[in-house]
């Protein structure tokens, strides 16, 4: 991805497209080399898991994780979600303004809406 990605880790997102459209979750990890996002239950998928033997460090015994089919969220791409805008809680397109802060030039995210900051 050339453009950096206006979406964090803790944002609150709206889905714009795909079979969960209209949703809204917390973003749980943000993938900025592949452009997707995780999304708290949101674009979620059904994983087969093996049981697996965990070996403890003394060598003796140890504790089996059961298997079974695990409900995960999949990643979801960047153009997909919208970050909704803390102060008028609607969907919106994400501005940078910088700030000089203790003598700190900081760049912040600004809702295009209201123009509230978005990262207090």
């Amino acid at each position: 991805m050339s453009q950096t990605m206006k979406v964090k880790k803790g944002d609150r997102v709206h889905i714009l497209r795909g079979k969960d459209a209209g949703k809204e979750g917390r973003v749980l990890e943000a993938l900025p080399r592949d452009g997707k996002v995780i999304v708290e239950n949101i674009n979620v998928i059904k994983k087969h898991r093996r049981p697996r033997a965990i070996q403890s460090n003394t060598g003796i015994g140890g504790t089996v994780v059961p298997g079974g089919i695990a409900e995960l969220p999949a990643p979801l791409p960047v153009a997909n979600v919208m970050v909704v805008c803390p102060t008028c809680g609607k969907p919106t397109r994400v501005g940078t303004v910088t700030k000089t802060i203790a003598g700190k030039e900081v760049r912040l995210r600004v809702c295009k809406k209201c123009g509230e900051e978005i990262d207090k």
